[in-house]
């Protein structure tokens, strides 16, 4: 048997070597920790991987892409999470259902999640770089808001607002939980940040119902200061209808009183 055949058998006296990809991404921050992310270069890369130049080029175009190897991924992922829907559900849930899975594509791999935070700490160019990542992403949530409120007069300003405001929501979830070195609930952290941005912006009341009982009906009257108080329980009980009429305690202040 030749060298060449002899490489390529499988290995069956340990464990698989990681995919070329992986080897790549871990050869990087190695070096990126240890000399520091200028003071390494493509070459030191493959040389610790154990790879040429030209199959370093074939998964990164460039050196700042194999911080990020995640990333292409995860925007693939959120673009078809947003196609998924329906077209009947609140867009600004759905909007910031896709934001929790870029998170979870964080939380999946904590150790390096918050190795990369760290370096990119110190990096300006990454730092640059991961601004223009970050783009990518509101664009893509502003792309499907827009498709969604199309028919509103302020549809492409609402998106836009909207989509920067779950991105800014996502990311101090995001930096909560690496600043915890990874330690923190992340869920916790994603589900108020989204929270917080549903109930500014989304139009539709959240979806909650009692445990036991019937749901209670709920009331938003608007006055004037100098409307008597028979005129606000008379308009209070037209929009409850028969079925709620108030207590009959009430009722002597249905009607102005008599002079």
């Amino acid at each position: 048997m030749s060298e060449k055949e002899e490489q390529d058998q499988p290995m069956n006296d340990g464990p698989p070597k990681p995919a070329m990809r992986e080897a790549l991404v871990a050869a990087a921050f190695e070096l990126f920790l240890e000399r520091g992310f200028e003071q390494t270069t493509v070459d030191d890369i493959v040389s610790l991987a154990g790879v040429g130049r030209r199959s370093f080029f074939r998964y990164f175009p460039a050196k700042e892409d194999v911080v990020f190897p995640d990333h292409e991924r995860s925007l693939a992922e959120m673009t078809e999470f947003l196609e998924s829907g329906s077209g009947e559900e609140d867009p600004v849930r759905h909007a910031c259902g896709a934001a929790r899975l870029v998170l979870r594509m964080y939380a999946e791999q904590p150790s390096f999640s918050v190795q990369r935070y760290r370096l990119t700490r110190k990096v300006p160019g990454l730092r640059a770089y991961e601004l223009s990542v970050v783009w990518r992403y509101e664009h893509t949530l502003a792309h499907y808001l827009r498709g969604r409120f199309a028919d509103r007069p302020d549809g492409a300003l609402r998106a836009d607002v909207i989509a920067a405001a779950v991105v800014s929501a996502h990311n101090h979830a995001l930096r909560t939980w690496l600043r915890s070195g990874g330690e923190s609930d992340w869920v916790a952290e994603v589900d108020t940040a989204m929270a917080f941005v549903t109930g500014t912006w989304s139009d539709r009341p959240a979806e909650a119902a009692p445990e036991t009982g019937e749901a209670d009906d709920v009331v938003v009257l608007v006055a004037s200061r100098r409307a008597p108080l028979w005129r606000m329980v008379q308009g209070i009980e037209s929009a409850l209808g028969d079925a709620h009429r108030l207590p009959e305690a009430t009722q002597g202040a249905q009607h102005p009183p008599q002079g």
